[in-house]
């Protein structure tokens, strides 16, 4: 109980009010949920757990991410027919990404992000999209979206990674879409897959709910600002920017497997050297 009352204090909700700066402003950007931001930020910052970090990450994005698509419809830039199948196959994959959780190594599929997110930032070097581009949907895209959802919600369950580090770029890339349709079309595709993980953290107590208000509403007032901001801005510029965003994420990644990795030599070496001293 003590505990929860210092969480209460003045600094909880400063702290909180900051990351959701933060988080608004990059989702708005770059159009992801902002949980690469918000969870290692209230690890830091008000020593939550990773658990419940990422379950108060998850329910303040869907205040976010539906001011993100708002301020990106008011320019026409979310599909809102391929933003439905990415949302339906980002669900299922969510599941089938928490079935395999236990079943596959963490540190490879961290070290094959990873590589994923080196790949992704030297193509947003090469390939600058157009801004009069646009998402035609027939039903060869309509599968593919469909795939693209079913391992962003895959890998989503799997790593906890969301789901514009994925989707936007794909979208780019693969469908040859402008840099603001695929940011606006990734943000109306997290809110259902946001909702249905927030539902269950919520059944599972995964979830800290006044953070994630306070987070999520302090959110609401820098995401339009970072979605303007993304329409000012030149395309090969916006790239730069998300490269750097990617390769921060990426380094966090590979950071985070590499304190896993020592973790367990060490562990593995104290029996050995328990048995050196018998």
């Amino acid at each position: 109980m003590a505990g929860d009352k210092a969480r209460r204090s003045p600094r909880f909700y400063l702290a909180c009010v900051g990351v959701g700066l933060a988080a608004g402003l990059l989702s708005g950007l770059f159009g992801v949920g902002g949980g690469t931001v918000i969870v290692p930020l209230l690890v830091l910052l008000l020593g939550f757990d990773q658990r419940l970090a990422a379950g108060t990450s998850l329910a303040a994005i869907v205040p976010t991410a539906s001011v993100g698509v708002i301020s990106y419809a008011v320019t026409g830039s979310v599909a809102w027919i391929p933003a439905i199948i990415l949302a339906v196959g980002a669900v299922i994959g969510a599941q089938i990404g928490s079935w395999l959780l236990a079943k596959i190594p963490q540190n490879a599929l961290r070290w094959g992000f990873v590589g994923f997110l080196v790949v992704v930032v030297v193509m947003l070097f090469i390939v600058v999209p157009s801004r009069d581009a646009v998402l035609e949907l027939t039903w060869l895209t309509g599968l593919g979206l469909g795939g693209l959802g079913l391992f962003t919600g895959v890998m989503a369950g799997l790593l906890g990674v969301g789901g514009g580090v994925i989707v936007v770029p794909a979208l780019m890339f693969l469908f040859g879409t402008s840099d603001l349709i695929a940011k606006g079309t990734s943000l109306l595709m997290m809110i259902p897959t946001a909702l249905s993980g927030t539902i269950g953290n919520v059944r599972r107590r995964n979830v800290d709910l006044l953070a994630a208000v306070v987070v999520g509403l302090a959110a609401c007032t820098t995401t339009a600002l970072g979605a303007w901001i993304a329409t000012l801005l030149n395309p090969m510029v916006a790239n730069i920017l998300f490269a750097a965003f990617l390769t921060f994420i990426a380094a966090q990644m590979a950071w985070r497997a590499i304190a896993v990795h020592r973790t367990r030599r060490s562990a593995a070496r104290e029996p050995r050297a328990a048995q050196g001293r018998r």
